[in-house]
Formats: C-alpha cells, structure tokens, sequence
C-alpha cells in the first residue's frame, strides 16, 4: 500500500510516546513492503523534504500566526494565553502539512489509506476528509478527557469530529476502547492494538555497562543498596507525587533502598517540596532533563524494581521497557489503564504487581512485596522479557496494525 502518515512527532524531533510509537511502527511498516509519505513537525532547521528507502518524509516549515489567531480563534483558545504559540504550531503544521498532500503529493501518486495520529494531526485528518476522498485511519492514543479531565472545549470536539469522521479507528488498548465509548465514540469502528518494544534494542545484551558504573557514581549509589526506578513526565495523572509519598513506608521496612525519579514536568517543585517535607532528600534522586535512548537503558539495568503507578495510562510503553530488560515491574492498575493488560500479576507468569496509584500506601506495598523476596523478583524479570518478546513484539504489533490498514483500505481481499 500507499499511505500518508500525519504524525505531531518523529525523528530527529521526539519528545514523548507519540513520537518514540512512530519511530518504531513506520520502519516496520516499510519493511512490509509499503511505501509510507510523513507529514510531521519542522522546527525550522530540518529539511521541508528528505527519502530514504520507501519512507519519505515532509516537513513544511511552520508560519507564526499567534498575532492574527487572536483575532480569530474562539475564546476558549483565548484562554490558552501564551500557550496559543503552541497552537499556532499545531495549526500551521496541519494546515500546511494537508495543503502539500492535498496540492501536491496525492497528484503525483495515488494513496490507499492516510493515517492519522491524535487530535495533534487532527485538522489535517478532518481536511483531508472535506476534498478527497481516500479512506482514513485514526490512532487515539490518549483523549483530552484522560490526560487532564475536562480540558479544552476545542481538543475535544477536535477528536470526536476526527472520530466521527474516520473510516476506523485503532486505539492502544482495551481499558481505552472502553473509555472511548463511555465518552459517546463510535463503537463499531474502534479496534484495539497494543503498543510494543523493540525487544532487540532493550535487552541486556545492549547495556553499556560503563555507562551504568557511572551512573552509579554520579547518584552515589552505594553498593548494598536498592534501586527503586521511575521514567516519565513528572506530571499529575502520572502519580510520582503518590509515589514518593509512600517511599517513606518503604524505608521504614527497607532502610537500605533509593529511588530515582527521571524526567520533567510541572511538578517537579512540587516533588522537592514532598521531598523535604518527608526529610528524605538523600534517599531521592530527580533527574530532571531528557536522556538519550542509551542513557534510558542504562538507567533500567541498574535499578532493582521500576515503578510506574499511573492511575491515567492508555498504554505506557516504559512498563514494556523494563520487563525487556527483565525488571519487575510495580505499575498504577485503576481507572484507564494500560499497564493493567500488559503486567500479569499473578501466577507462573507473574511479571509484576498492580497497585493504586491515587494511594500511596499501596505503591509502598507493591514495591516491598517484591523486595521481600529476590528470587520471586528475579523470576519476574524473567517473565516479563518472555511476555514482551511473544506478545509486545514490534513485528506482531506492526502486522497486527497492517491488518486493520488493509482491511479499511478494502485490501485485505
């Protein structure tokens, strides 16, 4: 197949999940034989246009438009103050991304399906819809609803009209399908396909071990100790506030243990403030800058237990991470969750536990229940490397995915 791909996010510039989902699924789409055209983000130092192989890639450069957005946009935009820059990239990238497939691309070839990624390439999806007439393919990865509650009036209607308009619609999993028609979607077009890991890239074959003593040095962690792991944004639904509320009742029981909080957000203040609060400034490392993908490895092998206790998660990829690098894995299982379908929790196939992550005596649970026993947790590590080799690999996942694109692109005959 043909098939234009609108995605906020990909290499060189990636930021988050979005981002690192579409560096790993559109190779392997290629590498089945389809020739993919991206339409992602400039930031204004990247070429509008680069091939290599049967993926080409376009970037039209974004126009600043924030001035004349003020005119024109509704007031609930209004309210997004300065964030209506953010917008004004938004807009501009979709704007001109499905201007240039529409003008120009689709004319010099024919397209059998165009995939869209968000409410992020949303309007371009809905534009796209309104002058041609090519099936599309809708990815929600997260809703407004799930990442902030209520939210913005104009994302939201952003994704539903993306939702009503769309051919199909593929989302990362179950505990998501469920959400999406508690929220009024259409039910008969939502598809679920979970997320996956490169199972190659993650593996402990791969860690650069130097790296890892250095690591160690530079945290000052001391030989005979623990290491509890986080990796994400420091944000509400994330749960790392709960997180470290509780690591208190893990050092009561389990004195000899640190943790290691690593990414950014708007709670990090928050975070130093628990943290001075509880006294336990010495136990707590925040890290609070992005790493490269071999410094988030190194990162993994030297921790103990990782800890990801979302009580908002559609997917979280970072569980999968730590199971391919054979951690036990304590994860949030309430409300829309992700984890909860990936990280078996019982049995011989145990790779895990589940928690609440709104409560953080149960995150300390869940991480002294592993700490109780090293074999059990190393039996742990084990099945989760065996899960996510057979279930979450990325050929399953990308094929799984193809499957759907091919069924909505009347292909699959």
């Amino acid at each position: 197949m043909r098939i234009a791909y609108f995605v906020w996010e990909y290499p060189p510039l990636v930021v988050g999940g979005l981002g690192t989902y579409a560096s790993d699924l559109v190779p392997r789409l290629s590498k089945f034989g389809n020739e993919i055209s991206v339409f992602t983000l400039n930031n204004g130092k990247l070429k509008t246009s680069e091939k290599k192989g049967r993926i080409e890639v376009h970037r039209p450069k974004i126009v600043d438009s924030t001035n004349i957005l003020r005119y024109i946009v509704s007031e609930n935009l209004m309210k997004w103050g300065e964030h209506l820059c953010f917008f004004n990239n938004i807009f501009s990238y979709n704007y001109l991304s499905a201007s240039k497939f529409i003008n120009e691309v689709s004319k010099n070839k024919k397209f059998d399906l165009v995939v869209i990624n968000d409410w992020l390439s949303g309007i371009a999806g809905l534009m796209i819809k309104q002058n041609m007439n090519i099936p599309i393919m809708y990815h929600i990865h997260s809703t407004e609803q799930q990442r902030v509650g209520n939210g913005s009036p104009t994302i939201k209607t952003l994704e539903r009209e993306m939702s009503i308009k769309a051919d199909s619609i593929i989302t990362v999993s179950y505990s998501m399908k469920e959400h999406l028609i508690s929220l009024g979607y259409p039910q008969e077009k939502i598809n679920v396909v979970w997320n996956g890991c490169d199972t190659e890239e993650y593996k402990l074959e791969n860690v650069n071990w130097k790296l890892v003593e250095e690591l160690k040095e530079k945290y000052k962690i001391k030989e005979s100790e623990k290491i509890i792991f986080f990796v994400g944004r420091l944000t509400f639904v994330k749960g790392v506030e709960n997180l470290v509320s509780g690591f208190p009742l893990v050092l009561k029981e389990f004195p000899n243990t640190k943790l290691i909080i690593l990414g950014k957000g708007e709670e990090y203040n928050d975070i130093i403030e628990l943290l001075k609060r509880f006294n336990i400034e010495d136990k707590v490392v925040i890290r609070s800058e992005f790493v490269s993908e071999e410094e988030r490895i190194a990162h993994y092998a030297l921790s103990d237990i990782c800890v990801f206790p979302s009580f908002a998660e559609p997917f979280g990829i970072v569980s999968l991470e730590a199971m391919c690098l054979k951690k036990p894995v304590v994860v949030g299982a309430s409300g829309i969750s992700g984890f909860r379908e990936q990280v078996i929790n019982s049995g011989e196939e145990q790779a895990g536990i589940h928690v609440d992550g709104k409560r953080p005596d149960d995150i300390a649970w869940g991480i002294k229940e592993i700490l109780k026993d090293e074999n059990k947790a190393r039996e742990m590590g084990e099945n989760g490397r065996k899960r996510a080799e057979s279930v979450f690999n990325l050929d399953i996942v990308a094929k799984n995915t193809l499957f759907l694109y091919e069924k909505v692109a009347g292909k699959d005959k």
